[in-house]
């Protein structure tokens, strides 16, 4: 009979700092992994896996600085294989650093399916048993809790499921306190999931948990199919990093559970938190969030079409399945041809303002819009250049420094390899005369950081601000390269992403007044904590 999780809660293991770092262009430094198991401890988290001390340095180094400095709340949690196959666990030197780790957690995978064992492993299916019963038996004799991850268990199912629940069997008979079922391929349905799950709930009492991949952009439903079925924990990974498509992502898990299926995963209180670690963790990953994710994402509450901005204003529900501020997101509505006056009017809210959208305050702005689109500046990505124009039109702004000048070289001689940039920068900061220069590869890095050079002494804060992409468009290709040019500039904090927007003919001038807008936009917000 199939077993349901009567409790609703729903155990959330973390591997960001182990499966997630073997995402392409991810490299976690000890520091950032220790940085982000302490947020996730924060968060409530119940389990934070660590990595495999038996496999690298960093990683063992890693879990010798987590004994200065436990977790709170968090289980601490290290990964391995089984023993490796012609010794026994007590000879396995992996085994040896698992131990040393000293984390009140394990985490060992082991082959389920047929094909693995004989082709992968090189052993025989009866050994293979041995193996996953005498490394679970080893570490449960040191007073470890295990959690045992039946690597390839669904396409092991699919293709032997007697041999495949034997594995299982074999690990539960050994004192495994968690099986955790794994589509490791990512190849599975979700009513292949749940189907399978089911019938494993026949012969297997210990609790089951879930590992999917996104190798068919299905992880996330799959683990929630799994859990429906009766699984009572899932693992998965912030942001979905992980290698190939990612893992199952932990942070639209987390929401849909909570808002959507009433399970209890975090604490009550830090459900608001979740887009808060996503940014925190895709900031120090050096991996951005994709504006248009679930719940956490810039865009996911962004409202364009101007019908759309009326309903919302009278009845949220009408384009909202959930309350942005349940996860700490908030709404947007984004100015374009589309939206009409009303985002003059909710960002003057949002700056405790009042404007009637028939007034001449909103006629005067909306004409001073249009003169802009004129121009070739689009504010429907560039929110926060749109904000700071509203402050600086309703004269509701005051500026953080003010510019002297600033002058950028780009040279390159004969023999070099490839061209200098040098900027200089002057600007004035709470009447102070301040100067700085930055050499670059790039004239509009060696801009930014020469801007950046000059305003920190006095906004240490602008040190966790990082621009994530630059991007240039003509606007008029007949004019040639006399064109004028719109930048666009993503930055990004450990808290959240913003746009910016810059025009002219001069690219570095129009990436100077996006840089501007993007660093003045950071300051705003930080005065307001």
């Amino acid at each position: 009979m199939k077993r349901v999780n009567d409790l609703k809660r729903i155990l959330i293991y973390d591997t960001t700092l182990r499966d997630g770092s073997q995402a392409e262009g991810v490299s976690f430094t000890v520091n950032d992994k220790v940085k982000i198991a302490h947020k996730l401890d924060e968060a409530g988290v119940h389990y934070v896996e660590g990595g495999w001390p038996g496999s690298n340095p960093k990683d063992k180094e890693f879990f010798a600085l987590m004994q200065k400095e436990p977790l709170r709340h968090a289980k601490l949690t290290a990964f391995s294989s089984t023993r490796r196959k012609g010794m026994s666990a007590d000879q396995d030197p992996n085994y040896k650093e698992l131990i040393d780790a000293k984390t009140p957690v394990v985490c060992i995978f082991g082959k389920t399916w047929d094909m693995h064992v004989t082709d992968v492993l090189k052993t025989t299916l009866d050994d293979n048993l041995e193996i996953i019963r005498d490394s679970i038996s080893f570490l449960k004799k040191k007073k470890r809790e295990v959690i045992y991850d039946a690597e390839h268990f669904f396409d092991g199912y699919k293709h032997n499921p007697e041999y495949a629940l034997k594995t299982l069997q074999a690990a539960a008979k050994a004192g495994a306190d968690i099986l955790v079922l794994c589509d490791t391929n990512g190849g599975s349905l979700p009513e292949e999931i749940a189907g399978i799950i089911t019938e494993v709930q026949e012969t297997v009492t210990t609790p089951l948990g879930i590992h999917t991949h996104n190798d068919m952009d299905l992880a996330v439903a799959n683990s929630l199919a799994a859990i429906e079925a009766g699984c009572v924990q899932v693992q998965g990974t912030f942001n979905g990093f992980g290698e190939r498509c990612g893992n199952a992502d932990l942070s639209t898990i987390i929401a849909i559970l909570a808002s959507k299926l009433d399970y209890k995963t975090l604490p009550e209180n830090r459900l608001k938190q979740l887009r808060d670690i996503a940014y925190h963790i895709s900031e120090i990953a050096n991996l951005p969030i994709a504006d248009n994710h679930p719940f956490v994402g810039h865009s996911a509450f962004a409202h364009k079409a101007g019908v759309h901005i009326d309903a919302i204003l009278k009845n949220p529900l009408a384009y909202e399945h959930i309350d942005p501020t349940a996860f700490g997101n908030h709404r947007r509505f984004i100015t374009s041809e589309l939206a009409g006056k009303m985002p003059f009017v909710m960002k003057a809210e949002q700056m405790d303002l009042k404007i009637d959208k028939n007034s001449p305050e909103a006629k005067a702005l909306l004409k001073a819009l249009q003169e802009k689109e004129l121009q070739g500046y689009k504010f429907e990505g560039a929110d926060a250049s749109f904000e700071l124009f509203m402050k600086k039109f309703l004269k509701n702004y005051k500026p953080f420094f003010t510019l002297k000048g600033f002058s950028v070289h780009t040279r390159k001689l004969a023999d070099d390899k490839d061209a200098q940039a040098e900027a200089i920068v002057d600007i004035e900061v709470k009447g102070k005369p301040q100067s700085s220069t930055f050499k670059s590869g790039g004239p509009v890095e060696a801009l930014d950081q020469a801007l950046r050079g000059a305003l920190t002494p006095f906004y240490p804060t602008l040190k966790n601000m990082r621009l994530t992409d630059y991007k240039v468009r003509v606007l008029d290709t007949k004019d040639g390269t006399a064109a004028k040019v719109r930048v666009l500039i993503e930055s990004q904090d450990d808290h959240d992403s913003w746009t910016t927007v810059g025009v002219h003919e001069n690219i570095i001038e129009a990436s100077w007044e996006a840089l501007v807008d993007s660093i003045e936009y950071k300051l705003l917000r930080d005065s307001k904590k």
